[in-house]
């Protein structure tokens, strides 16, 4: 038998960051975000070897062990090590298995999207597909969070995992005791529409680790550090005021809270941006850009930009010759979903 699973990468809207502890326990945190049509991809397939080979070839990763019932976490594809561990203890699967796992993703790790915690998802996917798991798209999303967040020790939020579980454009509220409740949005399509003809995806061509910025961010909220708490308070608010610009189609107020929302952003870490990041923003509005905003914790990884649809080729053009390169995207209804080949 052959399984595989899909989830999709988002886009941060806004509100992020306000997803991490201790800002969500203590304040309680927002979120905007919406997925596109990238995606991490992940096939089981049964074998009766006695071996649990993992594979990741767009990451030039492979590893094989014996079937037993803990794979070591050791530095190589620990996510994947992460999810079959905690299946394995979780459900109590007796039965020794056998299977080969290969994934690979359309976006790299530390692009912005979400990309390692999207994978999660699609892995535990799989194999809630496989094993039959009695697992919605709210346990999933927790349990991916756990993995990553407890079991393997990695630094991040709460909102990529909930995001590709659900799909679509989500309102996410977040508490403390982890609580998350998903909202989400019945966006028009020709509102849709014009958020893709208005926006670009742009990579930097750096990928980059969210661990030092997401602990640093961490280290300002439990410090009481004034600036950067109060930053992320504007963020939060700047949630709740984008959900309603994209609700009611208002692209002008969509593109003036964002551009705040990357202002304030700043201020919540010293490496959220940097020199190259400051220098494509400079291009690109002087190419025509209305504003723009760092996707995911910053330092790297992909920039989205607001657009006049008339000047988009024009400032493609400008940001192309920078080095990195802007993507094509629509955005997508619909989380994980897996499905089984006989």
């Amino acid at each position: 038998m052959i399984i595989r699973s899909k989830a999709p990468l988002r886009l941060g809207l806004a509100g992020g960051g306000t997803d991490v502890s201790p800002y969500s326990d203590i304040y309680g945190g927002l979120i905007l975000n919406a997925t596109i049509s990238l995606y991490a991809y992940c096939t089981i397939q049964e074998t009766v070897n006695g071996i649990i080979r993992l594979n990741a070839p767009d990451i030039a990763q492979s590893v094989e062990y014996p079937t037993g019932r803990s794979l070591p976490i050791d530095g190589v594809l620990d996510i994947h090590k992460g999810v079959y561990n905690r299946v394995m203890k979780d459900f109590n699967i007796k039965d020794p298995l056998s299977f080969t796992l290969t994934t690979h993703s359309d976006s790299p790790p530390g692009s912005g999207l979400g990309s390692s915690s999207t994978m999660v998802v699609a892995i535990l996917k799989a194999f809630v597909e496989w094993l039959g798991l009695p697992l919605g798209e709210y346990e999933i999303a927790r349990l991916a969070y756990e993995i990553e967040r407890e079991d393997l020790n990695l630094s991040g939020g709460k909102q990529d995992q909930y995001a590709a579980a659900f799909g679509g454009f989500n309102f996410m509220e977040f508490f403390n005791n982890d609580r998350v409740i998903v909202n989400p949005l019945r966006v028009k399509r020709w509102i849709v529409d014009e958020l893709e003809s208005s926006m670009i995806l742009y990579y930097t061509g750096a990928s980059r680790s969210s661990a030092k910025i997401i602990d640093e961010q961490k280290q300002n909220t439990s410090s009481g550090n004034v600036v950067a708490i109060e930053a992320m308070h504007q963020i939060k608010q700047s949630a709740i005021e984008m959900k309603e610009a994209i609700l009611k189609g208002d692209v002008n107020n969509y593109a003036e809270i964002l551009g705040r929302a990357w202002d304030n952003k700043k201020k919540m870490a010293s490496s959220i941006s940097n020199d190259r990041i400051e220098h494509i923003f400079e291009i690109a509005l002087k190419a025509g850009a209305k504003t723009g905003k760092v996707s995911g914790a910053g330092g790297g990884g992909f920039i989205m930009f607001v657009v006049d649809p008339t000047r988009k080729v024009n400032i493609v053009t400008s940001l192309n010759e920078l080095g990195g390169n802007a993507i094509n995207f629509q955005f997508t209804e619909g989380g994980c979903h897996g499905w089984k080949i006989i």
